[in-house]
This record gives C-alpha cells, sequence and structure tokens, in this order.
C-alpha cells in the first residue's frame, strides 16, 4: 500500500516509515524538520531504504501541498504536530495552527482527494484534562487511582486542558466526526507516554527518553512534585502494531477513538521507580533537585486499554523495563546525537 506520514522524521513517524518500508510498502515522508533530531531520522531512513521512500519537506499548515501529498494515498498515518504543553502556553496561535487547523487540512485533503485511504490520527491522553476529582491513593512511592483498577477508559469526560489539549482535542473531535458526516474511513488513537529508540526527548515532551539521556551524559534532572507521579509506558513497537491492527479492521473501527498506552502493567512512578532503573544502569547517583509541581500535573494517568484488546486484538508485547533499558542502551551506543548539544 502507499502511506503518507505527516510528521514522518519526528520519533513515532521514523520508527513507522522503518516499519512499514520494511514490510513493503510505499512510503512518503511529509515533514518540515522543525523538530530536535528530525534531520538525523530522514538521514537514518534514507541511508536504510533506497527505495519505495519519498520525502516531502512540507508543512501541514500549507493545506494546498497537503493536498498534493495526500493524493493516491492507500494510509495517511497523522503524526505532525506541536507537541508541548508549555510551548502551547507560550504560542497559543502556532499551536492552534498546527493542531488543529493542520490536522483540518489533513483531513479535508483526504475528502477531497483520497476519500477511501485510512486516516490514523495520533491523538493523546490530554484530551482527558487534569481529572481533579478522582480519587488519588498516596503510597510509599507511587500513587494510584482509587476506584479505576484498569484506567482511564475512552468513555471517561473529555476537558481539553491547556492550548495543546484544546487544539489535540479539536483535531480528535473532528477525525471521529468526519466518519461520521462524510464516511472516512478515520480513527483517533489517544497515546501515552511512547519510547523507543530515535526518541529526541525534551523536558516537556518525550520525558522517558529526556530522563535517559540525561543519565547517559550525565546532565543533571529537575523533578517537578514528589517524584511519585505514575504514568503508563508504551514501546513504540507495540504503538506500531496497533497501528497495523487499526488499518486491518478499519471498516469496523472506523469513527471511534481508542487508547493505545501501556495500560496497568507497564507502569512507573517518574522518579521513586524509574530513577531506581536509571541509577542501576548507570552504576552510579544522578544529580537531581526538585521544585514545585507545574500546573495541571497528574497524580497518576494510566490508560485503560481494554477496548484496543476487545476490538483491535491489542496488548503491549514489551514489558517497561525491558524497553526502556533497550532505550538506555540505544542512547549509549548513539551518544554522539546527545554530546554535541
Amino acid at each position: 500500500m502507499k502511506f503518507l506520514i505527516t510528521g514522518g522524521a519526528g520519533f513515532i513517524g521514523s520508527n513507522s516509515a522503518d516499519h512499514f518500508l520494511r514490510n513493503g510498502h510505499q512510503i512518503t515522508v511529509f515533514d518540515n524538520l522543525s523538530r530536535r533530531g528530525t534531520e538525523a531520522n530522514l538521514a537514518w531512513l534514507q541511508a536504510n531504504h533506497a527505495s519505495n521512500f519519498t520525502f516531502i519537506k512540507g508543512d501541514i499548515r500549507d493545506a494546498s501541498a497537503v493536498e498534493s501529498a495526500v493524493r493516491g494515498q492507500d494510509v495517511v498515518l497523522h503524526l505532525a504536530g506541536q507537541v508541548a504543553v508549555t510551548t502551547s502556553v507560550e504560542n497559543p496561535r502556532h499551536d492552534f495552527e498546527v493542531n488543529a487547523q493542520g490536522t483540518f487540512n489533513v483531513l479535508e485533503a483526504c475528502r477531497v482527494v483520497a476519500p477511501d485511504a485510512v486516516f490514523l490520527n495520533a491523538s493523546t491522553n490530554k484530551v482527558y484534562g487534569g481529572m481533579e476529582s478522582l480519587e488519588i491513593v498516596e503510597e510509599e512511592a507511587r500513587y494510584r487511582y482509587g476506584t479505576l483498577p484498569h484506567g482511564i477508559p475512552e468513555t471517561s469526560p473529555l476537558d481539553f486542558h491547556s492550548p495543546y489539549g484544546c487544539s489535540k482535542g479539536a483535531a480528535d473531535q473532528y477525525v471521529i466526526d468526519y466518519a461520521r458526516i462524510y464516511g472516512l474511513r478515520s480513527v483517533s488513537l489517544r497515546q501515552s507516554c511512547i519510547y523507543g529508540p530515535r526518541q529526541f526527548g525534551i523536558e516537556d515532551q518525550g520525558w522517558v527518553a529526556f530522563f535517559v539521556i540525561a543519565a547517559v551524559t550525565d546532565r543533571p534532572l529537575t523533578i517537578f512534585g514528589d517524584g511519585k507521579q505514575v504514568r503508563d509506558v508504551l514501546h513504540i513497537s507495540d504503538l506500531i502494531r496497533g497501528y497495523e491492527l487499526a488499518i486491518e479492521h478499519i471498516d469496523q473501527v472506523k469513527g471511534q477513538a481508542f487508547n493505545l498506552g501501556g495500560g496497568p502493567k507497564n507502569t512507573i512512578s517518574i522518579w521513586r521507580e524509574f530513577g531506581s532503573w536509571l541509577e542501576k544502569w548507570r552504576g552510579r547517583p544522578m544529580p537531581i533537585t526538585y521544585q514545585d509541581w507545574r500546573p495541571g500535573d497528574q497524580r497518576v494517568f494510566i490508560a485503560d486499554i481494554r477496548k484496543a484488546a476487545a476490538q483491535l486484538g491489542w496488548q503491549p508485547q514489551i514489558d517497561a523495563e525491558k524497553g526502556i533499558q533497550q532505550l538506555y542502551q540505544w542512547v549509549f551506543d548513539n551518544r554522539p546525537l546527545f554530546l554535541a548539544d
């Protein structure tokens, strides 16, 4: 099949492009190369795939360029976006233009020139907001939900907290409604804490990789809050398998949203547990400081992934500690990419 991957030189995009190329598909990557690490990821793709691979330098805010790229595609994997909450607060117009209007441009292009294409949208667990009303229990090394043993389901109320939450939430709902109103084969995948090789994480996005990079390069870390915050984490290969299953079952699941996260079996507290792993792997303590909680920082987020299990036959396969240790080794083996910063 012919795939268009917007944001295809990013972490998720480059891994997805590599996977689908290795499975014999024709891949077009559409990316403006504005994110750190995208040029290195693009060079890696070009070095490893001499055929069936096309790169278009473009911006999803350019509706004409998007329409030209979408024409003739069988699958559109929409990964391009502004990804940081703090950046959205500093420049909400840019955030809106990229995430909301940019997604609208890609959807409209599909509606007009590729109405039969499969459309997968990379959404986010941030559409659920801060969830301040939930009962949270504090334990010695972590927090947990008081009454949600399986995590947050797709039926939870949406609460678009922050400009980032608003722009991604609007995109999420447009993707669902375009299936309902126009019959697009579109689905929104609400992703949680994806990690893996080729991830150039920053403090506000890709925190697992950011912590790993700090551990390998001996950089100091700031922990906001008490370090007991819990997140479910998902390896990139498990996410891509979810993409494959969504494509395979698209006519049954179009117009829906699915949580794709590590679920209750793949959770870590961001420092009390994860920090001990990092210090074990590097063989010495890490220099850290603590600061106050950031506004809206959730004590716990764990995705309820039972719907994806029931309708897609999908479950995470890679254990969190094993998968993050593989990421640690990849960063260690590629230290020059990170020492130059």
